[in-house]
C-alpha cells in the first residue's frame, strides 16, 4: 500500500552500507519508522530529504509491517540550523523531546507545528536561544498533558506566588504548606507572567516575549526541570548543547 505524508525527521540511524532507518513525525500517521534504501550514498537523490531536522514530503511503501520510502523531497532543511553547532544541538534536542512524547498511529498537528515553528525561530528569525528554549519546554509540556496550574498559589490563591512546585506542577508561597511537597523553584512575578504567556498564547506568538538575561536564566531553568520531571528522564542532547555552552557560560541572547 502506498502512502503520501508530510513529516519531520526526529532521528536517524544507519542501517547496513547504504540504508537508513528514521524516525519522523508526520501530518497524517503521527510517530513513524521509516526505511531510506541507499539514501547514505552521496548520488542518492533522497539524501537531503532523509536527514536529522529535514521537512519533506513522502511517498511511502507499506509491506509485511514494513514501511520504506519510495520518493522524497524537501520542503525546509533549516539551513541556519546547519551552519551552527550551538543551534543544531539545540534543534536535535528539539527533535529528541518531540519523539520521546510522540506516538504511533496518533497524528498531532499542534506538536509538529510546535517543533517545526521553533526550528524555524531559530534558523530564519534569529530568535534568542533562550526564548525559543524555553517556551518548546513549557508549551510541550501543555501539548503533552502536563500543563501547569499557574493560576494563583495552590494553597491560599495569592495571584503572585513565589514557589514553582515541579512534581504537582503549581505555584504555592514560600510560606504555605502542602501534604505532599516536592522540589520547589524561586519563581519572579517577571518570570511567572512569562510562563502564563506561553501557555495560553496563540502559536504564532509563542516566542513575542522578552525577559532580561537573569530573568531568563530562571525561566529556562524551570521549564527544563519541569519537563525532565514530567517525563521522568533526561535527554543526551541537552547535555550536549549544554556542554557547549560551559566554556562561553550560559548564553542569554
Amino acid at each position: 500500500m502506498y502512502l503520501k505524508t508530510k513529516g519531520l525527521i526526529l532521528r536517524e540511524t544507519a542501517y547496513n552500507d547504504a540504508d537508513k532507518l528514521l524516525t519522523a513525525l508526520t501530518e497524517d500517521y503521527g510517530k513513524m519508522t521509516l526505511r531510506g534504501r541507499g539514501v547514505r550514498r552521496s548520488k542518492s537523490l533522497m539524501k537531503p530529504a532523509c536527514q536529522l531536522l529535514a521537512y519533506s514530503e513522502f511517498t511511502l511503501f507499506e509491506y509485511r509491517n514494513q514501511t520504506t520510502i519510495q520518493e522524497a523531497q524537501s520542503l525546509q532543511l533549516f539551513p541556519g540550523l546547519r551552519a551552527d553547532l550551538e543551534l543544531l544541538s539545540l534543534g536535535s534536542y528539539f527533535a529528541q523531546v518531540t519523539e520521546a512524547v510522540s506516538q504511533e498511529d496518533c497524528p498531532n498537528p499542534e506538536l509538529l507545528s510546535l517543533i517545526l515553528n521553533a526550528l524555524y525561530a531559530l534558523s530564519t528569525l534569529g530568535k534568542p536561544q533562550g526564548v525559543v528554549k524555553a517556551a518548546f519546554e513549557l508549551r510541550l509540556s501543555c501539548l503533552a498533558g502536563y500543563t501547569p496550574d499557574l493560576a494563583g498559589c495552590a494553597v491560599c490563591g495569592a495571584s503572585w506566588p513565589d514557589r514553582f512546585d515541579l512534581s504537582m506542577g503549581t505555584l504555592v508561597c514560600s510560606g504555605c504548606r502542602m501534604p505532599s511537597e516536592g522540589i520547589r523553584m524561586p519563581v519572579a512575578p517577571g518570570v511567572l507572567d512569562a510562563m502564563r504567556y506561553i501557555a495560553g498564547c496563540d502559536g504564532k506568538r509563542l516566542f513575542s516575549f522578552v525577559l532580561s538575561a537573569e530573568a531568563l536564566r530562571q525561566l529556562n531553568s524551570i521549564t527544563e526541570s519541569y519537563l525532565a520531571t514530567q517525563l521522568e528522564r533526561s535527554f543526551s542532547t541537552l547535555d550536549f548543547y549544554k556542554g557547549l555552552l560551559l566554556p562561553m557560560g550560559a548564553k542569554d541572547t
